[in-house]
């Protein structure tokens, strides 16, 4: 019982953070060590949630999926901005798979992710960089290469994708609401395939008794993680990155207590 529990409270973590620039990798390491949920079958456990999250966000951007896929150039957002925002991380990402997963997988490095992330979006916010690209169509290759850029430095747990993302797409002139609906489009194929990746890693951890917590895990997320999206792209003109950057700040303060 205290799996199925532990299952649906990181199930909502994963959905619930994912896609809000306050580091969901961040936020299940360290809600995994306080529940205890840790070891080779966690750990598979939080890549298979992962894929709820990705299967939320390409439910609900279905259509645009859809127009990237017929690879028209010029007529909004393409593959071509998506494999510019890819290539960065891609290549960093692989090349370092293993130093990353045997060195900044822990909460001491989270606790500094979180800080110094919260430090990137206060100072993307206070930046008051003009704004060339008002909606997700707008987007240029150039913006969509700067942002790649910056989704390198979310491969340090605690980071997160969606705020250092969100804000390399505010310092390279695109809107807060632009640059998140963005964010979560490159996500699905670079969470898809980094989780694919840690799958054949832990796939030792696979089992069939498993099966009925990971469902539930990967349900609660996949269900969290919609609701997270729509509400976030919908206040994304009204809410401020400081904001999270200071909710960020808070988190890793109490950690800090907490893990020592």
């Amino acid at each position: 019982m205290f799996d199925v529990i532990s299952a649906i409270i990181m199930g909502i973590v994963e959905g619930l953070t994912e896609f809000l620039p306050v580091s969901s990798t961040g936020h299940l390491i360290l809600t995994a060590h306080l529940l205890g949920f840790e070891g080779e079958r966690a750990k598979t456990f939080e890549v298979v949630i992962q894929f709820g999250a990705v299967l939320a966000v390409f439910v609900l951007y279905f259509k645009t999926f859809m127009k990237i896929l017929t690879f028209r150039l010029g007529s909004g957002i393409n593959i071509l901005h998506l494999l510019l925002a890819m290539l960065p991380a891609g290549v960093i990402g692989v090349l370092a798979h293993s130093f990353i997963k045997q060195y900044l997988f822990g909460p001491e490095t989270v606790l500094i992710g979180l800080v110094l992330g919260g430090i990137l979006m206060i100072v993307a916010e206070r930046s008051k960089k003009a704004v060339t690209s008002e909606e997700l169509n707008d987007i240029t290759y150039k913006q969509a290469f700067m942002i790649g850029c910056f989704q390198i430095l979310a491969l340090w747990p605690g980071f997160s994708r969606s705020g250092s993302t969100i804000s390399g797409g505010i310092l390279a002139g695109t809107s807060q609401k632009a640059a998140a609906e963005f964010t979560f489009i490159v996500s699905v194929p670079i969470m898809g395939g980094a989780s694919l990746l840690d799958l054949i890693d832990n796939r030792a951890g696979l089992t069939g008794e498993d099966l009925p917590l990971f469902l539930i895990g990967l349900c609660a997320s996949f269900v969290v993680g919609m609701l997270a999206v729509v509400t976030f792209v919908n206040m994304m003109k009204k809410l401020r990155l400081s904001w999270f950057a200071y909710y960020r700040f808070a988190v890793a303060i109490v950690f800090f207590f907490i893990l020592l």
